[in-house]
């Protein structure tokens, strides 16, 4: 969503005392100005009600009524911990409740069912009683972006979003600890009432119709809203934000779009895209599709092995250079490990996708080229694949050299290339061996997707 946001207009009726909001949220970049949810009376930005996290990466809530020179009020909390993980998603509720007698309860943030209570910055104390935007009718709700000329667009993944107006929930009313690993999960179908102006959007997809008994749809203002496999239940892998600089200062990370599931290269760059989630043992499968090729390139698609890129991070931590790596070439085909090229496969190019089947209990490795696997391989039943060192962690991934400007789009069961859905096995695309995730080819037999479902079968 880094140029697409939502808006709906607020209705009458609200006291504007009371109200939750809550979203859970995926980050797809650090170190910039990220608004998930605002609400505004007026173009001056003095009344508001804004939900974001900022650029040093803290959760920031700011709750303003009129300028200090009509005796209004500011409120602001902007929590000490910070918000940089790219590869899961938080839960993120607020809670406003001006009634409340409790002065330090009028106003408590959660992240992943845990209340924030150490600050930077803290700004004022809600007054009792005190009315917000919330009950002012044709006050803008704005979600993924915030007000003002600087926008502030949200950049990443946002899902089943909800505001209750006129109640103050708990975080446990919208999520739970799993009892086998501890960890905060979704509740997909809360219990809760939503008053006049609240909503329940973006439930089960890219929907921005209201799922609650309200009819409070918001329209999309601007931009493409694109849907995704990647929920709160089931997180996939994309490119990671974080793969770091040479020792020489020279950097190693691709510019990322759509969420990072889209690697830009420029000229004259060596660049490296791995995914955010590996395995050592399983089997899964991933698609690549080669979207644009402005000049002459080096590519090399296939897989990093995790120890191996660490210890050589400071170096040149390239696929095609690495012992224990290995990447297709898009000349010839032949797959590159170390100081060795072996023929393996068929050359590539613009508007192919390669897919790339990973068997770690085989220790087995298998490229398709638009759905013809080649080396007249089978990963289903094991024949023609290329042999891996066992016992190491891999993820999926390109190391690309452009001599121009170059694009990828990278598929681990999110469903689509750029904003292009994949809509192939009528309509609906191939899904893995858990029917997961889509997919423009048929998955390999008992092949998964590189998602947390798919990790822990």
């Amino acid at each position: 969503m880094a140029s697409t946001y939502l808006s709906r207009s607020t209705n009458s009726g609200s006291t504007g005392t009371k109200w939750t909001f809550s979203a859970w949220v995926k980050r797809a970049g650090t170190g910039e100005n990220n608004c998930i949810w605002n609400q505004s009376n007026d173009a001056n930005n003095t009344t508001y009600n804004e939900v974001a996290i900022k650029s040093a990466n803290e959760l920031d809530v700011q709750i303003r009524n009129g300028t200090s020179g009509d005796n209004g009020t500011y409120i602001r909390r902007r929590t000490s911990r910070l918000f940089r993980d790219c590869n899961a998603f938080y839960h993120i509720v607020v809670r406003y409740d001006s009634t409340n007698s409790t002065a330090g309860d009028r106003l408590r943030l959660y992240v992943n069912g845990v209340q924030e209570t150490s600050m930077q910055e803290s700004v004022g104390t809600v007054p009792q009683n005190q009315v917000t935007v919330m009950a002012t009718s044709g006050a803008d709700q704005t979600f993924g972006r915030g007000v003002g000329s600087s926008n502030h667009y949200w950049n990443g993944v946002i899902s089943h979003a909800h505001l209750c107006d006129g109640y103050s929930y708990a975080p446990s009313e919208f999520g739970e600890t799993d009892s086998t690993t501890g960890e905060w999960k979704i509740k997909t179908s809360p219990s809760v009432s939503y008053g006049t102006n609240g909503w329940w959007i973006l439930k089960d997809g890219n929907s921005v119709t209201d799922s609650s008994p309200n009819s409070n749809a918001f329209s999309v203002t601007a931009g493409t809203l694109t849907k995704t496999e990647d929920n709160p239940s089931n997180v996939f892998a994309t490119v990671s934000a974080v793969i770091g600089n040479h020792s020489n200062g020279n950097a190693l990370q691709p510019t990322l779009e759509n969420a990072n599931t889209v690697s830009v290269y420029g000229s004259g760059e060596w660049r490296i895209a791995q995914s955010t989630l590996g395995a050592s043992s399983g089997k899964y499968y991933a698609e690549i599709k080669w979207i644009e090729d402005a000049n002459t390139r080096y590519s090399y698609i296939g897989l990093y092995d995790v120890d191996g890129y660490a210890e050589k991070i400071s170096g040149y931590p390239y696929m095609a250079d690495m012992a224990n790596c290995y990447g297709l070439k898009d000349s010839n085909g032949n797959i590159n490990s170390g100081a060795s090229s072996t023929s393996y496969g068929v050359s590539y190019s613009t508007g192919n996708i390669i897919g790339v089947a990973m068997d770690l209990d085989n220790n087995k490795l298998y490229f398709s080229k638009d759905g013809v696997w080649m080396n007249s391989a089978n990963p289903s039943n094991g024949t023609g694949g290329y042999s891996i060192t066992a016992n190491k962690t891999y993820v999926i991934g390109i190391q690309q050299y452009a001599v121009g400007y170059l694009r990828f789009a990278h598929n681990y069961g999110n469903g689509y290339f750029q904003t292009t859905e994949i809509t192939t096995n009528t309509g609906t695309g191939y899904q893995d061996a858990d029917g997961n995730g889509r997919f423009y080819y048929a998955v390999p037999t008992n092949f998964r997707c590189l998602s947390t479902k798919g990790l822990n079968q």
